[in-house]
């Protein structure tokens, strides 16, 4: 069951709990974790009502056969369409797994992530889903960590991951090493890539280049710009002109690639890479210098039953990350088989050899505490996305 911390105040006299509504996603590049999502528009439809069968007194109710989860996210302020969504999507994934077993109750990070942490280990939660953002990740951390309550963040920060303190989010670089091993494999020899100043574009760099070592590949050149336009341009103007290059990453946007792919290919074709940041822009297919190029990402193929269902519920289209909700609470379902009530969370259960399946396909964290997750390599064409080297099923 679900629950939000306004709530909480109401546990005065016994009542029925009230399953939270909350609203929408749908991803425009979620750059390091530590920028602000745009908003999705139109209202939220709450869900009904589930009956609850707690006995309950002053504060929280006592749970002696469930266990007690929060979910930190954002409910108030810039991104708390993003927050409310993956709220959404931990209620769907509750009532989809119909489990008796876990009682969610919703902390607002808005109004501070390190308050929301000692509020949620003060009503007794022993495993914190969320936050979002690294920045709220790093102020939960060690609150979390001294009362010995792992962090299942939504972030996709590294730099935050280890200590108690495991990510979900879509590490930028698993992207970038699964195209450009897919491209080698495909005979790409000389590689050349276009990265933005930004966190985000900085760590594609890094992995870049690890990955083009690795398969055995060769660096011709590595190309930055600031956000704008003409910055854009003249770094795709000198990448055009460094030689002989096979294969060009471009670690941004659709919208940014759309720009420089025909600045890039002046000097000759190559073959076009991107990163998982494409795979919710549909505009991709409209460019006739884009299609046939290729990028790694999650299995968006039960994201879209996912989305399907959240429309019919809450009446619009979910932010992608919504999905890292859901996959949280059926990781959270799984272990809870064996975790008994009022114990401590049997954190070594998430380093488990085979990982965990979920809307995003298998994932599994590595000892850092990093979610590694199996990606398809999807190629740009007219009529949308085509799936050319599948995701593994199995680790």
């Amino acid at each position: 069951m679900a629950e939000t911390a306004a709530e909480r105040q109401a546990y005065a006299s016994p009542r029925r709990q009230l399953l939270r509504g909350l609203g929408v996603m749908a991803m425009a590049g979620f750059l390091a974790a530590c920028q602000m999502v745009p908003k999705a528009s139109g209202p939220a439809t709450p869900p009904p009502p589930q009956n609850g069968g707690d006995n309950v007194g002053p504060g929280l109710p006592t749970d002696t056969d469930r266990h007690r989860v929060a979910l930190l996210v954002p409910e108030s302020g810039t991104n708390a369409d993003v927050g409310t969504a993956i709220a959404n999507a931990t209620t769907m994934a509750l009532l989809d797994s119909r489990t008796e077993k876990v009682r969610i109750t919703t902390y607002d990070t808005a109004l501070g992530a390190a308050a929301a942490a000692r509020q949620a280990i003060a009503d007794g939660n022993r495993l914190i889903l969320g936050p979002l953002l690294s920045e709220d990740v790093a102020a939960v951390a060690p609150i979390a960590r001294a009362a010995k309550v792992p962090v299942l963040s939504f972030s996709n920060d590294s730099s935050v991951a280890g200590n108690g303190v495991f990510i979900m989010g879509f590490v930028p670089g698993q992207s970038v090493e699964r195209v450009v091993a897919y491209a080698r494999s495909k005979g790409q020899q000389r590689f050349g890539a276009l990265v933005p100043k930004t966190v985000y574009g900085e760590r594609s760099t890094a992995a870049f280049r690890a990955a083009v070592t690795a398969a055995g590949g060769t660096l011709v050149a590595i190309e930055s710009y600031d956000r704008s336009a003409t910055a854009l341009t003249g770094a795709a103007r000198r990448l055009a002109n460094a030689g002989a290059i096979d294969a060009v990453l471009i670690a941004d946007s659709g919208g940014n690639a759309i720009r420089a792919v025909p600045v890039v290919k002046s000097s000759g074709d190559k073959q076009i890479l991107g990163t998982e940041l494409w795979n919710t822009d549909a505009a991709l297919g409209g460019s006739a210098a884009m299609r046939g190029s290729w990028f790694a990402s999650v299995s968006d193929g039960l994201y879209g039953q996912l989305a399907a269902k959240y429309r019919t519920r809450y009446g619009k289209t979910p932010y992608r990350l919504a999905s890292l909700g859901y996959d949280s609470v059926l990781l959270t379902v799984r272990i809870a088989r064996d975790w008994k009530p009022g114990t401590s969370f049997p954190v070594s259960r998430l380093l488990a050899a085979d990982g965990f399946g979920g809307i995003d396909g298998i994932f599994r964290f590595n000892n850092r505490g990093i979610a590694v997750r199996a990606l398809e390599v999807s190629e740009v064409g007219a009529g949308g996305f085509r799936v050319i080297d599948p995701a593994p099923t199995k680790w």
